[in-house]
Parts: C-alpha cells; structure tokens; sequence
C-alpha cells in the first residue's frame, strides 16, 4: 500500500519539499495530485533523514501547498519498450506525440540504465559510412564510438544531424541498422524540420525520434538523452541492433542542469554550472560502445552548440574529455557558403585508425588521410602568405598547396546536404584532388600506392 503525504512545505522552481516521508529511495518516482485534482509527476533527487526533494516533471505553476498530496511509487522513472517504437517519435518522457497508437511494451526499463564493466567491452573497429566525405575519409566514425560534434549558434548543426540520420549505414550489414533522435530543448519550427526531413526521405522507417521542445518544462530536458539511450540499449543488446544515437542540443541539457542546481542552492563550479557536470555528462556518453559477445552496438554523436564559438566552455572542453574526438564545424567556411562547413584542421576521431585500411575500407585510406591532413595545412599556411607577400615570394609547391586548399574547400568539403557519397567515391575524390600537388610532395603516401591510383 503506497502512502500518501500531505506534508509538502516548500516548492522552489522546479523542486518541491516533502517532509516526514519514510522508506524513500533515491531516482524513486513520484505521482503529485493537486488541490484541483491534476495529476503531476517528479522524481527523488535529494533525501536527508525524514525529508525528501522532489525534482517536478511538469513545473511547479499552480500549487497549493495546502491541498497538494504526494505518493512515492517505489520505482525509477522508466521507459516501456518495444521493437514497435522502430518509425514513431515520442516527447522527453517517452510519451507517444505521433496521433498513432500507445506501444505495447515487451518490457520496461529503468532510463538510468546500469553500469556496463569495462572487461565486457570490446574495442570498436568497425566502419560507419555516414556519406559525408570530411567524416568519412578524414574523420572516421567506427562502430560503438561517441564522436561529438562541436558547432555554434547560427551554424547548421541541425541539417548535419539530419543528413547523417539519413545516410549512415554500416557496409554490407542494412538489415538491423537504427537511428535513435533525440532532440533536446530545440524550437517547434527546428523539431518541424526534422520530422518532415525524416517523413519526406524516408529515414522515419528505421528511426526512433524524443522531441523535447525549448517550451517544455527544463526536466524532461534532463530525461530525454537518458529515455533515447534506454530505447538504444534494448534495441542493440536484445534485438542485436546497430543503432546511432544522435542528439542535439547538449548544450540545452547542461543549461538545465544547471538551471535545477541554481534552484537546489548549489555551490557552482566553473561559469556557474555545477561541479557534477563531468560526471552527469558521462553518464551519458559512457553509455555507448560494443559488448562482448554481443552482436548490437550503440554509437553516439552528441551536437552541442559552443557559447560564443568558445572551445573551452565547460561543456564543449568536458565532452572533449569523455568522448573520442570532435568534429568541429567552422563560421569561416559557413559565411563562405560552404556546405557542411566542418573546420578540418582543429576536428579528430580518435578511433579513426582502426575502422579503416584493407577489408574495413581500402588500402589506400590511410596514407591519403594523412596526406590530405598535411597537405591542406601547408596550403592554409600558403594562402596566408599568398595574401601578405603576393604570388611572386611563393614557390611553385606553396602555389600549388595553395591551390589544393581551395579546390579541396571548393570540391570535397562543399558537397551539400543532400549528397550521399560512397567511401570509394571520397577516396577517388582526395586522389583527383592530390594531383594538384607535385608527386615529389606526396611524401606521406606509399609509391606503390601512388602508382595504382593515380591514373
């Protein structure tokens, strides 16, 4: 028999007090009725001794402290979860927003999910095509990875998220490919654009869409990315699944974080988020990779847009921290008109090396990366030059480097939203774009290789 108390004294923002409560455990779900008979819902996030605070789902608006009951469920908040969720879209709490029909659940799971021990994991080495060229051939994404994207406000991080829920696949494995969206504190008219992009190309079929929109209320914020990695836990390590999870704005669920921390009188940390920020942060990316035995996998792109294009905000530089790597996308190349405009120098996968070479890629993928890498900076560097000294102070190298820059700006970044490119097709094209450079320059490149593909 559940209890219920009438014993709420206080209610600060998004927190509620409860006092003389019993048996209460910590995450434990809370049913909140009104003094008008509404039903609300919360979660424990604080007990001391016989109090209890209580973090609200739905805001605070409209409570009477007097007429106000409270019930603990003896549960965590959970997600009921079924393959049939494959096609529809849901809010932050794991609500159907789609006018189609409730899921029937296979089973119900804590959004918490549970610690993976790292001895059960395997190392991720197998390659994710996601048809964009300065991911695929430079920046390699590989199955099980978490490679997030660092953008900023204004620049098109929603239509690169849209364009990889459409395009990736792994190569040669189409059958159990997903894609969880989720989407966190963004407008109607972005959460419009995603749900008719995915309607219109089709990407709607194999995805699963949380839409917290920026007028929900800051903890379903909190609850999104955890109710999208639950729906990709159970599709990869029951249904063996090879899922991607994509969400977008990170930044928003930092921002809420700190919002319920300013609200619980925390101490802050750095620029006024709390110290938690790290860890909370890396229960989330933590939740990604490849299980032993297991043939699922759960990769991660997290997008977070930088205040102010600042790299060492505290939420682009811990995500840095937690994850393998970062694509960066550049204002440069975006005011250039230069689609995606993805800044290549400053971007890295850290896994790239073992998703690529002979049997995963081509033989070939290696050696160009690198060469390309160190040919566009030598080129960068050469342009800047070019605009002090003039044609004349340059070397016939340096003019040519130069001219790698653009082309390669102009020709295998710029390839628009709406390109699928092939891992061949990428390679051909960084092979069409080094015979700009003189061979005797290609120093990063195998002769044998050169020779094969050169022609």
């Amino acid at each position: 028999m559940l209890k219920e108390y009438k014993t709420v004294t206080e209610v600060v923002g998004p927190l509620m007090l409860v006092e003389g409560v019993e048996g209460v455990n910590f995450e434990e779900l809370v049913d909140i009725k009104l003094h008008t008979g509404e039903h609300r819902r919360g979660r424990v996030i604080e007990i001391s001794k016989d109090r209890a605070m209580v973090q609200l789902f739905e805001g605070s608006t409209g409570i009477n402290l007097e007429g106000t009951s409270v019930r603990f469920l003896g549960r965590p908040l959970e997600l009921a979860v079924s393959e049939d969720m494959i096609g529809r879209a849901f809010n932050g709490l794991g609500e159907v927003i789609d006018d189609g029909p409730e899921i029937i659940p296979e089973d119900k799971r804590d959004v918490n999910g549970t610690a993976i021990n790292p001895v059960s994991r395997e190392y991720p080495s197998e390659f994710i095509q996601t048809g964009i060229s300065t991911i695929d051939g430079l920046n390699t994404l590989v199955r099980g990875q978490k490679l997030p994207i660092f953008s900023g406000n204004g620049l098109p991080h929603n239509q690169v998220a849209a364009q990889i829920a459409r395009q990736a696949k792994v190569l040669g494995d189409d059958e159990g490919f997903a894609v969880v969206f989720a989407a966190i504190g963004i407008t109607f008219e972005e959460a419009q654009f995603f749900m008719d992009d995915f309607k219109k190309t089709g990407a709607i079929d194999r995805s699963v869409l949380f839409m917290n929109l920026a007028d929900d209320p800051a903890i379903e914020r909190l609850s999104t990315p955890k109710m999208a990695l639950t729906c990709a836990e159970y599709l990869a390590f029951e249904k063996d699944m090879q899922v991607l999870v994509i969400m977008t704005d990170m930044t928003n669920y930092a921002e809420a974080l700190r919002e319920v921390s300013a609200a619980r009188k925390e101490v802050p940390g750095r620029r006024g988020y709390p110290g938690y920020l790290y860890t909370d942060l890396s229960t989330i990316y933590e939740r990604a990779g490849k299980l032993r035995g297991k043939p699922g996998t759960i990769t991660q792109i997290p997008i977070l847009s930088m205040p102010e294009d600042d790299i060492t905000h505290p939420i682009p530089d811990l995500t840095g921290y937690i994850t393998e790597g970062q694509i960066i996308l550049d204002r440069g190349l975006y005011n250039q008109g230069i689609a995606p405009p993805v800044s290549i120098l400053p971007s890295l996968s850290r896994l790239k090396d073992k998703g690529i070479g002979k049997g995963k890629t081509r033989e070939d993928h290696a050696d160009t990366m690198n060469q390309i890498y160190a040919a566009y900076a030598s080129g960068v560097d050469a342009r800047e030059l070019q605009k002090i000294l003039g044609d004349s102070a340059l070397s016939d190298a340096d003019l040519a480097f130069a001219e790698f820059a653009k082309a390669f700006e102009e020709k295998y970044i710029n390839q628009g939203y709406y390109t699928n490119r092939s891992i061949e097709e990428t390679l051909n094209l960084g092979w069409e774009l080094l015979k700009i450079i003189p061979k005797s320059e290609l120093k990063r490149i195998d002769d044998a290789l050169i020779e094969k593909y050169m022609d």
